[in-house]
């Protein structure tokens, strides 16, 4: 079995020179980065882009590949439609084979309970124009045969989409620089530069930039960060394990998923498989920190988290990780360029059996690669796009709670427009950074 493409000795592709200034600095390299770049430079804005690894190295490749409106949170679910239209421009304008088919997502649902929330959404869809249906238990079963399980039923949306996460974010990252911006791979960002608490540059291990404007959207590292610059947001990340299959027989064309496993076509003919509902937390300061804001997102799902009892040395949220350092000295983003955890041996055991279990037919599940990756979270379970009151010109994008590939290119049009101080075209309240702090009850939206 092979392990996960990027690693630290995977070549750079990326290494301009560092500019002594650009208008935006963004410090991380995966689809919001990469996507919020784009647009900025279409607008003739200079950017510089800084990832400390490997552009999406991290859980802008190592993601399920889906492109869904399905399921969406109500708030994000306008950002969503039109990041499906930009998907379609971004394939069709990189040149690239990304791997981008409009095969639809499906939900399958065990009870009455299941059936009654997937109506709620299907709501919500037609009122935005979204082709969610219902289905009944032998219209699910039509759509997907040969599943050894009856169902009660199902939604499906037919226009979703799915796309390869480690071939597309590079080639649009490709694209971004033929169009001008300047991306740096190796090149960790290590802390702000401040004057009169206004941002008046970035240190990063090969020296200064200056800038007024900085965007992090930094992935599971993102409130290590912030939180070296007084800025405290309630994130933590959970670790999933994921497969890659050799080719099969087409079961499927889309991506579907119950309580027990997901699946979802792939371009080489295999199918990605992950858990339905279950992942890992490693308990370390940031998880005891912030215990108190994830109660709700616990009572909602109480069985789908595993609790480990410390992180490996040098993760985010590892006891040993400092959070504290020095402009001129060796940050945590440096000593580990890519997060890249190891799948759990028992859950990938737990993909076989679960989608053998489904689809008796196939008496082996030939699993060619196997991943894990750091998903950012946040208690409700939705992102975090905002600027940051506390130091004028940072803007924050993180806890895409593992909806950030499909909704990428929607919120990097979004950070665009929020950097120039333009309309946004969206209400963001739902994502602000004060809900946490402002008294707001937490609500948690869908966890898939």
């Amino acid at each position: 079995m092979t392990t996960f493409p990027f690693t630290e000795a995977t070549p750079i592709q990326f290494q301009a020179p560092l500019p002594h200034t650009s208008d935006v600095v963004i410090i991380g390299g995966g689809i919001i980065g990469v996507t919020t770049a784009l647009y900025l430079a279409r607008k003739n804005i200079s950017v510089t882009l800084l990832e400390k690894g490997r552009i999406a190295a991290e859980q802008s490749s190592r993601n399920w590949g889906w492109i869904r409106q399905q399921g969406r949170d109500a708030d994000e679910l306008p950002i969503v439609i039109e990041a499906c239209r930009l998907w379609k421009q971004l394939a069709e304008e990189c040149g690239e084979d990304i791997g981008l088919n409009q095969t639809g997502v499906t939900y399958l649902a065990h009870n009455d309970k299941e059936m009654a929330d997937f109506a709620e959404f299907v709501k919500l869809a037609g009122s935005h124009g979204v082709d969610t249906r219902l289905m009944d238990s032998k219209q699910a079963a039509d759509l997907i045969p040969g599943m050894a399980r009856p169902f009660k039923g199902g939604m499906t949306t037919p226009s979703d989409m799915r796309a390869e996460p480690w071939v597309a974010v590079p080639a649009i990252a490709r694209m971004a620089a033929r169009e001008g911006v300047t991306i740096i791979e190796n090149c960790a960002a290590r802390m702000l530069d401040l004057s009169s608490g206004r941002i008046s540059g970035v240190w990063t291990e090969k020296g200064l930039i200056a800038t007024s404007n900085v965007l992090a959207a930094c992935g599971a590292w993102t409130s290590l960060f912030l939180r070296a610059h007084g800025v405290s947001i309630p994130q933590l990340s959970v670790r999933l394990t994921v497969a890659a299959t050799e080719p099969m027989p087409e079961i499927y064309a889309g991506a579907a998923t119950d309580e027990h496993i997901a699946f979802r076509r792939r371009q080489d003919g295999g199918y990605t498989l992950a858990p339905g509902g279950s992942h890992q937390l490693y308990i370390g300061p940031d998880a005891f920190r912030h215990a108190t804001k994830y109660l709700s997102a616990l009572k909602a799902n109480p069985f789908g988290t595993c609790y480990l009892p410390a992180a490996p040395p040098g993760y985010p949220d590892a006891w040993s990780t400092p959070r504290k350092w020095d402009a001129d000295r060796q940050s945590p983003f440096e000593r580990m360029r890519v997060l890249n955890p190891a799948p759990e041996a028992s859950g990938l055991r737990a993909l076989d059996e679960g989608f053998r279990a489904l689809f008796p037919q196939f008496k082996s599940v030939p699993l060619k690669a196997s991943w894990g990756g750091m998903i950012d979270a946040m208690p409700d379970v939705v992102p975090t796009v905002d600027s940051t009151p506390e130091i004028p010109g940072l803007v924050v994008a993180t806890g895409m709670s593992g909806h950030g590939f499909g909704i990428g290119p929607g919120f990097g049009r979004v950070l665009s427009d929020m950097i120039q101080n333009n309309d946004i075209g969206h209400n963001l309240h739902r994502f602000r950074l004060s809900r946490f702090a402002d008294g707001s009850p937490i609500r948690p939206g869908p966890a898939i």
